[in-house]
């Protein structure tokens, strides 16, 4: 078992972190402002008996910033597997281990969904610990629909597998919210309005860092403005609004539907069924649908 200080220290006064039970917990990290990290986090990181992270020299500013003093355990997509299996076995002697990455929730965009999913395959307890998350950071403060939501983390490197990926995306009944690099920020941007159409969004830059910025447009308004710019820097989200709702089909369009369901389905299924392919009224399909089976 550690012998370390389980101690850290907020707002310059000392406190000492309670060990937690044995399990593997998930700690969300601040995403840029270390003023957002939470008191839960603090006590898992300085009172866990192990602390695995993305990369320690991020890992050890947080570290420095509150006063913890402890060994670090990189775990990472080129060491994912062999660190693994090392952590897992600390878990199955007992010991409680922390995870974090370099910034905000662990699994999202980074290769902690490995282990947490090895640690529940061997009947380990799992723990978040929530906290900062880029991508509803930034959703929040988008002013996009936020009901329904999509992330698909960072869209690919080259130009056709990246419109590819869009095309997959584009019928996605939700916002999407994207990670992308800031040197292809203005290229994504335009495949993002050539594909997508003129839908609103919102570019996050450094979002809770000195010089964040929001820009808000169509996509082809903010495509034009980046890529007028000298330079962009800065962790970026991009928030895309979801696509406008498909004109209603028009009464013999929904016939026609209701009458090729009803040969497999009756008539509530067949009516529910139309109701989501049409987005006409549920009752009045169904009431179409009795019609069209008693042969009117």
């Amino acid at each position: 078992m550690s012998e370390e200080p389980r101690a850290y220290t907020l707002l310059g006064t000392p406190r000492t972190a309670p060990r937690p039970e044995p399990a593997l917990y998930l700690v969300a990290t601040p995403i840029g402002n270390l003023s957002d990290i939470t008191l839960r986090a603090l006590e898992t990181i300085a009172g866990a008996d192990r602390l695995a992270c993305e990369d320690t020299r991020v890992t050890a500013k947080l570290l420095a910033r509150f006063s913890i003093r402890r060994r670090m355990t990189a775990y990472h997509e080129h060491n994912a597997d062999e660190a693994g299996e090392a952590l897992i076995a600390d878990l199955q002697a007992g010991l409680s281990v922390a995870l974090v990455s370099d910034a905000g929730t662990p699994l999202v965009s980074d290769p902690g969904y490995r282990l947490a999913s090895l640690a529940i395959a061997r009947g380990l307890k799992v723990v978040p610990v929530p906290g900062a998350s880029a991508p509803l950071a930034a959703l929040s403060a988008s002013g996009l629909p936020s009901d329904a939501f999509f992330f698909a983390g960072f869209l690919p490197q080259k130009a056709e597998a990246r419109r590819a990926r869009l095309a997959e995306l584009e019928r996605v009944p939700g916002t999407l919210l994207l990670f992308e690099a800031p040197h292809r920020i203005a290229e994504s941007l335009a495949a993002m309005a050539d594909i997508l159409g003129p839908r609103a969004a919102a570019v996050c830059r450094e979002l809770t860092k000195a010089y964040e910025t929001i820009y808000r447009g169509t996509l082809a308004e903010l495509a034009e403005s980046f890529a007028a710019m000298e330079r962009v820097r800065g962790e970026i989200v991009v928030c895309i609004a979801p696509p406008a709702p498909e004109a209603a089909a028009s009464g013999e369009d929904a016939d026609a539907i209701l009458a090729g369901l009803l040969k497999e389905m009756k008539p509530a299924s067949a009516a529910q069924e139309a109701a989501r392919l049409t987005g006409l009224n549920r009752r009045d399909l169904y009431r179409r649908a009795l019609a069209l089976k008693d042969g009117g």
